[in-house]
């Protein structure tokens, strides 16, 4: 039975690593009965990283779309997002890594993101690693990689209609819907 849901509802997913949070979005976006187009982050640097590339890639259905694109999360959204579609993007953890790394502006490239999910036509599942609340890392660039994740939630969570945190593979509802999606 597909679920009702806003036409542009956001729905922001935390966790740690291993605790549910992909295979959770995915479960909620089949639930709806639209399409679903599946947005990866990762980039294959290493054997284990292709590996859980490929094992993420077998675990969704073979009928959904998969679009791979480490950056420019704001042009897939405004390409893909439609009324009859769900969108899930997997991950922002390392899609802000991919933009540290490629020395773009974090500022200009978040506000870019946060626009074109306002504007979305569908929903969209973000799927993100909760990684501050931890022990404070040593070095700096470590220490300002968790302090933008951390301003990066937040400016999601503010737009989004749901915040769930992922909890050793049950859902613990942050910010409730009066929509379900």
């Amino acid at each position: 039975m597909a679920n009702t849901h806003p036409s542009n509802a956001v729905h922001l997913i935390l966790g740690g690593a291993r605790s549910g949070k992909s295979g959770y979005a995915e479960q909620l976006a089949a639930q709806t009965g639209l399409g679903v187009c599946y947005v990866a982050t990762a980039k294959a640097l290493d054997e284990e990283m292709a590996a859980r590339i490929s094992q993420h890639k077998d675990d969704r259905p073979k009928h959904w779309q998969t679009i791979e694109e480490p950056i420019k999360l704001d042009q897939v959204l405004d390409e893909v997002s439609e009324p009859n579609q769900v969108v899930i993007i997997d991950c922002l953890t390392l899609w802000l890594m991919n933009i540290h790394e490629a020395q773009l502006s974090l500022e200009e490239t978040v506000e870019r993101l946060l626009t074109a999910l306002k504007s979305t036509q569908g929903p969209v599942f973000l799927v993100s690693n909760e990684i501050s609340m931890g022990v404070v890392p040593m070095g700096e660039l470590s220490r300002n990689y968790v302090d933008n994740l951390g301003r990066l939630h937040q400016q999601i969570a503010k737009i989004a209609n749901q915040v769930t945190l992922m909890v050793a593979g049950l859902p613990m509802i942050v910010k409730p819907s009066s929509n379900s999606i």
